[in-house]
């Protein structure tokens, strides 16, 4: 009797703490998907209001949507992901609600060039006189940048930003070469960020700084968007382009239109 009061004993403690970590992480898990299921419907309640929104403007039954100013909008930005990209349907329908908003320069993106492919061989195809090849100001190589009616459009890819890093090292290098008095002296090359914009303007890769981004698809990110382009760019994530709606577009670009930007000295 003693021997099995003892055993008893010893076992209880173990069998309670199995049940107290038990009821723990039911607790635990119960906290986690109440928290889970707050979230979701916070973000439910966002998405619905923000589509009813979008919907309304739509619509033209908000007037203070219909007359954007965009004083302060000369570049916008648009980067969209390369496998949403191939739909040209939908990023042409983009660019005639641009157009008609009155955006004057607008620089398309992708990471693998895709609507260079696209965009651009349709824009190179089409025979109007109000679309033409340009060039961007001061620059001697040319880019994908066309004149589409009152307004421009530039096209990059990731290559772009790869090939001006190189090619504006390589100038400002060639620079310091040729100068004979720091050559001489084993002077370290130090460059400042004004040269690297004057190297990057002179080889032709420096197109003017957006202060809008707009970016379609999962990432929420510029997907490598030249980086020395987007010194004071403010970045809006618009979901996927197969959600491409016009609300959220106008939306977009009339809280821009109501935000001051300091920059600083």
């Amino acid at each position: 009797m003693d021997l099995a009061h003892g055993i008893t004993r010893a076992l209880v403690p173990p069998v309670q703490k199995f049940q107290s970590s038990i009821i723990l992480k039911w607790i635990l898990g119960f906290c986690w998907y109440l928290l889970h299921l707050v979230v979701s419907l916070v973000d439910l309640v966002c998405s619905l209001n923000h589509l009813l929104l979008s919907s309304i403007i739509s619509a033209g039954l908000l007037r203070k949507y219909q007359n954007l100013k965009l004083n302060n909008l000369n570049c916008l930005a648009i980067v969209v992901d390369s496998e949403e990209a191939e739909d040209t349907i939908k990023i042409k329908k983009l660019l005639s609600w641009l157009s008609s908003i009155d955006v004057k320069y607008i620089t398309l993106y992708d990471l693998q060039g895709v609507l260079k492919r696209t965009i651009g061989n349709d824009f190179k195809s089409l025979t109007n006189t109000s679309l033409r090849e340009c060039k961007i100001e001061d620059a001697k190589n040319i880019h994908s940048c066309f004149q589409m009616s009152k307004m421009t459009v530039e096209i990059l890819s990731l290559s772009d930003g790869k090939e001006g890093v190189a090619k504006a090292a390589n100038f400002l290098i060639s620079n310091y070469m040729k100068d004979d008095s720091l050559r001489c002296n084993g002077t370290k090359p130090t460059f400042s960020e004004s040269q690297v914009s004057n190297a990057l303007k002179a080889i032709g890769y420096n197109g003017p700084d957006p202060e809008l981004l707009l970016v379609y698809g999962p990432a929420r990110c510029h997907l490598g968007f030249p980086p020395w382009r987007l010194r004071y760019t403010e970045i809006i994530h618009m979901g996927s382009l197969r959600f491409l709606n016009y609300g959220s577009l106008v939306k977009a670009l009339y809280d821009f239109s109501k935000k001051n930007q300091n920059y600083g000295k």
